[in-house]
């Protein structure tokens, strides 16, 4: 019998916001959306039409663990800016998503997450009522408050009547600047409901228009730009809008400024670009190109600098410009910026290189002769890194020649390169030297376990482009890559991973080596951070998901098996590389 309930209101709702993938792990909670799944694909290819077989509905797919679906939405939706639905079971599905959820909030990216909840009724009141033991068990007092201090919004779901409307406002949460994920619950019987169609305009749940700076601000910043003997630009995620890359750039040699990107989660600025200063990530020393800086502009960033080793001078003037400028998610932030303002970076940028043109405020000796500077030190930089890119002449794989040997497999393909390799992050971006925005994509987020189900997003999003994660040994693992390159296997996602193989964890070490550099730990060499015995990584891949499988640490031979893998993905098929680097 077809029927239109909560559950085939609820699909449509996401088909009609532009919802085309839920990746879903379902639960003895969705039988609701299961049966509206199936009547509508079963009204779709009838001979005779039906009342509702005109409307579509996004395709489900199928993810063995959370973790999975939630990183493929997140990736899917930094490829397109459009937000996908992701499908977990109760409070069990729902703690699953773990630090994907993290991830999701701090990169800043849109995500509805949809979770049943133990029905409420038990003695046959309702349809969907308690009829398996596991509704007792999984009856909690509060599953929302499980994900929220992770998500801009969480509401239950009380009835189908007002539920595309509930949808449609959950989206246009997500969306709006600072995007991020919501979170809807609905109890079994909220999703049988019985409901009459009906519509809802989703052209009146748009996301909130572009923030600009004000005329007052955008004065004030472009005449301190303009006026500084050593201006400089700090931004860490300005290039998950690609757009707004060139407009960086032009403001940047309009008055021949330095970027620097710290914690680069995008392509911010051409790497190859000569006002390109560099990138921050793990800071162990004073960064001298910010230390000189006497007017500093910090746009979409977190963490501009680490202050307890790397500062500004005290002298120095700040602007603090992003769609949240306070941080007001972390308990403790703080850097001494004269203004905070919010606004869209793209617009701020246009914004105040108008300003700087109408006034003719340039100063063209003085630019020319940081123009000079910038470029000289750029080319230092680049001939110092082409030096550590040589093979080592020990026979060891180096991160800085593994890179090399990447970014010259790919020079000839349309790439979208995940990155989530830690304490190797700032090896990645300078030897990658990424100039086009928008190929170079990481999580954002303080968790890992990303690129193997973010490979598969990017993949449906991107079909026609090459998708390759660059992944550290303990990521690669935290991603439950026996789940993820089944799904891949599945839904022929083909992608490239090469795994950076330290057999270990590198990250608490260097944090403990920071903190007691002359302590017990250090002196024994005793971190609990290896993973011997190695596990046979791509092996995992290549049973779960039938991945092409090797393990490489002859530096003569990596170029080679790039190559080879590289022609096993674009056959379709996945492929795994282990690179053996040396060892934590």
């Amino acid at each position: 019998m077809s029927y239109h309930t909560t559950s085939s209101a609820f699909l449509e709702a996401l088909a009609e916001a532009g919802v085309s993938y839920i990746f879903a792990n379902l639960g003895s909670d969705h039988p609701g959306i299961i049966e509206a799944l199936a009547q509508a694909r079963a009204a779709a290819s009838s001979p005779t039409p039906t009342p509702g077989a005109d409307a579509k509905t996004p395709r489900l797919i199928v993810c063995p663990h959370e973790t999975v679906a939630l990183s493929a939405a997140h990736a899917y939706a930094m490829v397109t800016g459009q937000p996908q639905a992701v499908l977990v079971h109760v409070d069990a599905g729902t703690q699953n998503l773990g630090g994907a959820v993290n991830n999701a909030m701090r990169g800043r990216v849109p995500v509805l997450i949809f979770a049943g909840m133990a029905p409420y009724t038990q003695e046959g009141e309702l349809p969907g009522g308690r009829n398996e033991f596991i509704h007792w068990v999984q009856d909690v007092r509060d599953q929302r408050g499980i994900l929220r201090n992770y998500v801009k919004y969480d509401n239950e779901l009380r009835t189908g009547r007002n539920v595309k409307q509930l949808v449609h406002r959950a989206l246009q949460i997500a969306r709006s600047e600072p995007a991020g994920p919501v979170y809807l619950t609905g109890p079994r019987e909220v999703m049988e409901e019985p409901v009459e169609p009906y519509a809802v305009d989703p052209a009146t749940f748009g996301a909130v228009a572009p923030a600009a700076l004000t005329e007052e601000v955008t004065a004030e910043i472009a005449t301190a730009l303009a006026g500084a003997r050593h201006p400089l630009i700090v931004t860490s995620y300005l290039g998950r809008d690609p757009a707004a890359v060139p407009k960086l750039v032009e403001l940047a040699e309009l008055l021949a400024i330095p970027v620097i990107e710290s914690v680069a989660y995008h392509v911010n600025f051409p790497a190859s670009h000569p006002l390109h200063a560099g990138y921050q990530f793990h800071s162990v020393a004073q960064n001298p190109v910010l230390a000189q800086a006497d007017v500093i502009l910090t746009i979409d960033s977190d963490v501009p600098w680490i202050p307890a080793v790397n500062r500004p001078s005290p002298d120095a003037v700040i602007y603090c410009v992003d769609t949240d400028p306070l941080k007001s998610q972390m308990t403790m932030w703080h850097i001494p910026a004269r203004r905070y303002a919010t606004a869209n970076s793209r617009v701020a940028v246009e914004q105040i290189a108008q300003y700087v043109r109408r006034n003719d405020l340039v100063d063209t000796a003085a630019a020319e002769a940081r123009r000079a500077e910038a470029a000289r030190a750029h080319d230092a930089g680049m001939a110092e890194r082409e030096r550590r890119e040589q093979p080592s002449p020990d026979g060891v794989i180096t991160p800085e020649y593994l890179t090399a040997c990447v970014r010259r497999l790919l020079e000839s393909e349309d790439a979208l390169i995940l990155t989530e390799v830690v304490t190797n992050g700032r090896v990645v971006a300078e030897h990658l030297r990424a100039d086009r925005p928008g190929s170079v994509l990481n999580h954002g987020g303080g968790s890992l376990g990303w690129t193997s189900g973010a490979a598969i997003g990017a993949k449906l999003a991107a079909p026609e482009r090459t998708v390759v994660s660059l992944v550290g040994d303990g990521s690669f693992l935290f991603g439950v890559p026996s789940a993820a390159y089944w799904t891949a296997r599945r839904y022929r996602t083909p992608a490239l991973t090469v795994i950076y193989d330290n057999r270990g964890w590198a990250a608490p070490k260097f944090s403990t080596l920071r903190t007691h550099p002359d302590g017990a730990a250090a002196s024994a060499d005793d971190f609990h951070v290896s993973f011997e015995p190695e596990a046979d990584l791509p092996g995992v891949a290549a049973a779960a998901g039938g991945a092409w499988a090797v393990t490489v640490d002859d530096p003569d031979e990596l170029p080679r098996v790039l190559k080879d893998a590289l022609a096993v993905v674009n056959g379709g098929r996945s492929a795994v590389v282990s690179v053996h680097i040396p060892v934590v």
